[in-house]
């Protein structure tokens, strides 16, 4: 169909300009969409953004071929705007079930995968719910060149201002989603904002050109997105929990508040992991903060509540609490990259308001200031795994830089690995490449190991020397286990560096044997009884 022939809507070439503006723009909000709905689940990794964009790229490419093949065939623009209508209903019920699509590829494969667990669900959970959708826009681009070009002598013309249309709106689908949408009114609203985009496209096509079979399809999907729209209404990814304080996203991370008659507890990933709590008791957590309130029993010449403690990765700022609690008001002061997660800790971790942090990049604050510390507490983490930029020799000698005299630097080992070169032999050996003294400790009942590590070689006998002078409280006996537990490490070979630290696959790799051995008990019993046994054991 040439355009003379096309409906008027299509006369000027604007609408077609339009129309591959918007699905520009589309196609990046859903691929950030993506992250957004899988990190909860499976991370926003490095590993779990190449899955998208691969698997983004794979449908775009087949959405081209298809595309110029079906306009070459029958050029009618009606058949385009019929697949962005298709493509507009389908992101809309995104929202509504691609949580329970996740969900279940992943109980799925939970029993037949025994490696590369989080890789093979993300690909299987990007492959059902984002390449269809995403294969119908790739269509848009060969269409509207065969709409748009008249002749010969403005086909370059043509197709470079649809290509501009397409890149102009691909930035601003890239920029507003990140900094406008999600954190304003979350994933599922950003989902069913831009399917609409694409419906009133679609819907404004038909109307225009005037055609009674199609305008009954648009209606259609209008009523489908309206109730897409009122099932999909929901912030929550965790639907199976119903006591949650908290639930919401910021610009980096899913956020999860759960409180009991004992605790507070913040999660950032719906399947892994506790990031911080708070005791509403105020005593000790049971977990690896406790150990590591050592590190200012370590530092040899100054009392504990003499020492200036510097924390990377404040989270809600539960070592910050104990520390002050049990040793008096410490200078404390907080790193914490996620702004909302500090607005969290004072609103439901009672975190004083008095103890500042600072809304940066670890390293980067390291980079921008002067100051020493006695104390400096390594504790970021990026969903499941460590930031590579805070995993390097470059930053432990960067962290060595802003310790004063005898000071110690304690890091949180989140994913206790087996066999040789795990993430936290990797992480071990590169501070010990750093650092002369590096001793660690495993947090039994958790997969945390803490490490201690200084230039001072008589750390040791200083804690020693001071816990002993403790009051006969809960703390002193959790610096006896510590004691007791506490092993000088042997450094190996493997080092991680700016160019070359792998953390994604080393963590994986921990994440596959951790999921494992959870699932283990389960397996068997699946294997020797069924489906049958299987719901029978839960």
């Amino acid at each position: 169909m040439s355009v003379s022939n096309a409906p008027r809507i299509l006369e000027k070439k604007l609408f077609l300009y339009l129309t591959e503006f918007f699905a520009g723009m589309s196609v990046m909000a859903v691929e950030l969409g993506a992250s957004r709905l899988l990190a909860p689940y499976f991370s926003s990794s490095q590993i779990v953004w190449t899955i998208i964009i691969g698997t983004i790229m794979i449908a775009m490419a087949l959405g081209n071929i298809y595309g110029g093949r079906s306009a070459d065939k029958n050029p009618d623009p009606g058949r385009l705007y019929g697949r962005i209508l298709i493509a507009a209903v389908w992101i809309a019920a995104i929202p509504a079930v691609g949580k329970y699509i996740i969900v279940g590829i992943s109980a799925l494969l939970i029993f037949s995968v025994s490696s590369n667990f989080l890789i093979i669900a993300a690909f299987a959970a990007c492959m059902v719910i984002f390449v269809f959708p995403l294969f119908l826009l790739g269509t848009v681009t060969p269409s509207l060149a065969k709409y748009t070009v008249g002749n010969l002598q403005e086909s370059g013309k043509v197709v470079g201002t649809l290509g501009a249309f397409n890149t102009i709106g691909s930035i601003i689908g890239t920029f507003v989603p990140t900094f406008v949408t999600i954190p304003a009114v979350g994933t599922s609203v950003t989902f069913l904002i831009f399917a609409g985009i694409l419906l009133a496209l679609a819907m404004l096509y038909f109307f225009s050109a005037g055609k009674g079979k199609r305008k009954g399809g648009a209606v259609t999907a209008l009523l489908l997105y309206l109730v897409c729209c009122g099932l999909g209404y929901s912030d929550s990814f965790a639907f199976w929990e119903n006591n949650l304080a908290y639930e919401g996203e910021s610009v980096y991370n899913y956020l999860q508040v759960k409180e009991s008659g004992r605790s507070v507890i913040l999660s950032t990933n719906v399947l892994f992991g506790v990031q911080s709590i708070y005791m509403k008791e105020q005593g000790l957590t049971g977990m690896y903060y406790d150990y590591a309130m050592a590190a200012p029993l370590m530092v040899e010449g100054k009392a504990p509540e003499d020492c200036r403690v510097l924390i990377l990765g404040m989270g809600t700022g539960t070592y910050a609490t104990q520390c002050r609690k049990y040793f008096g008001d410490m200078e404390m002061e907080g790193v914490e990259i996620d702004e909302k997660i500090t607005a969290l800790s004072r609103e439901y971790f009672h975190l004083p308001e008095e103890v500042p942090v600072t809304t940066y990049d670890g390293r980067a604050f390291l980079n921008a200031v002067e100051e020493k510390y006695d104390v400096i507490m390594v504790d970021a983490y990026q969903d499941i795994t460590i930031p590579f930029q805070m995993s390097s020799v470059e930053f432990f000698y960067l962290v060595k830089s802003h310790l004063a005299e005898n000071g110690v630097m304690v890091v949180n080992m989140n994913m206790r690995g087996s066999g040789e070169g795990n993430i936290n032999q990797y992480l071990a050996d590169t501070i010990a490449f750093v650092f002369d003294q590096v001793h660690t400790v495993e947090v039994p009942g958790s997969t945390n190991r803490e490490l201690f590590a200084s230039d001072n070689e008589a750390i040791l006998d200083c804690f020693e020397e001071k816990r002993l002078e403790l009051d006969k409280t809960d703390l002193y006996a959790m610096m006896e286990r510590t004691s007791d537990s506490l092993t000088p490490y042997e450094a190996g070979g493997y080092i991680l560096t700016d160019d070359k630290a792998p953390v994604e696959l080393l963590g994986m790799r921990v994440i596959d044997e951790l999921i494992g051995d959870e699932v283990a008990y389960y397996k068997e019993i699946y294997r020797e009884r069924g489906l049958t046994g299987l719901l029978e054991a839960f």
